[in-house]
């Protein structure tokens, strides 16, 4: 059996510059960071005591004979891709999917982990990342940039950077008060349920082309952004406003992204002190994550108090494999 542990990220600067149709012609950079809270795959060959061959359990029970009659097209496509046969698996996740951090691209990176973990093998980050991003947009054929894949596969802080010839990651060289400090001056709320990415993605994906101007100021705040975190003669509290500069480009890009009511929480977040914020992943609802001084904390958690509050830490990892334990199998003959 083989069980993985793969983080969930939050995108902070640089959102929609991401997209291949984008980067490769004009260039792209996000910074973002993964966090404390995972999605975990186990996989193990079933026995043979069914008239099932695979079992796969997430928010639903497949029970089929047949790899290609597997529902779940990411499962499906993945299996097929790296030949996987008489498997049980299972998904269970910190924070529930459809919510804007990254969760099926980090459900993706988890589960090739774990594949090429019980064929014995040994992936790699950017191998990991790589086979994600072809998974879900070429077999899986789903709309959407390609930085949640390389999130989820690296860890950390990172600055990605993107461009005609692929992409590149660069750990954020920050001190260590200052990044406890940006921790600490984070707060994030869970909105309720947003649309699937996919759908507000096709949307944003067709706008970026009369969005050029905004995208290459989204990327150009990403600078701007590493520029406070790692200079300690800067006011961290700029991140703050920079993330509210970034939430009204970003909303000029795609009337999907925000909502009336996801509006009318933004507004009351900063009637209460929070500096700026962003709704993260594609839009339509999710979490709302807030820049917010410590004196005016307790007045932010006022505020939104009819919102599930998430406290979190930043991680370092990545997709990890946290169990191992190698099997005996023998493919059946056909």
């Amino acid at each position: 059996m083989v069980i993985t542990q793969t983080p969930f990220r939050m995108s902070f600067f640089g959102g929609g510059t991401d997209f291949p149709g984008y980067f490769r012609e004009h260039g792209g950079a996000v910074l973002s960071t993964t966090f404390d809270k995972y999605c975990y795959v186990s996989v193990r060959h079933l026995p043979r005591f069914f008239d099932y061959r695979n079992e796969l359990i997430y928010s639903r029970i497949e029970r089929v004979a047949h790899t290609g009659e597997i529902v779940h097209p990411a499962i499906r496509n993945a299996m097929q891709m790296m030949d996987m046969h008489e498997l049980r698996l299972t998904y269970d996740a910190d924070l529930p999917a459809r919510s804007g951090l990254g969760t099926s691209s980090s459900f993706a990176v988890g589960m090739l982990n774990a594949f090429h973990a019980l064929k014995g093998h040994y992936a790699g980050k950017k191998q990991l990342a790589d086979e994600a991003i072809y998974l879900e947009r070429e077999l899986c054929a789903e709309a959407g940039g390609i930085q949640d894949q390389i999130a989820a596969a690296y860890g950390g802080l990172n600055r990605i950077d993107f461009d005609a010839e692929g992409y590149r990651v660069r750990p954020v060289i920050i001190a260590p008060e200052r990044k406890k400090q940006l921790n600490d001056n984070l707060a994030l709320f869970f909105t309720g349920f947003s649309r699937f990415s996919a759908d507000i993605q096709t949307g944003t994906q067709k706008a970026i082309g009369d969005k050029t101007a905004e995208l290459q100021e989204m990327k150009a705040l990403v600078d701007e952004a590493e520029d406070i975190l790692t200079d300690r003669s800067r006011d961290l509290d700029e991140f703050g406003r920079l993330l509210h500069h970034t939430w009204e480009l970003k909303r000029g890009i795609s009337a999907g992204i925000s909502t009336d009511s996801i509006d009318g929480m933004y507004s009351r977040a900063r009637e209460a002190g929070a500096l700026g914020g962003k709704l993260l992943g594609a839009g339509g609802g999710g979490f709302l994550l807030f820049y917010v001084t410590e004196d005016r904390r307790s007045g932010l958690m006022e505020a939104m108090k009819d919102l599930l509050y998430i406290p979190f830490e930043f991680e370092n990892a990545g997709s990890t494999v946290i169990h191992y334990m190698p099997e005996s199998y023998d493919p059946e003959i056909s």
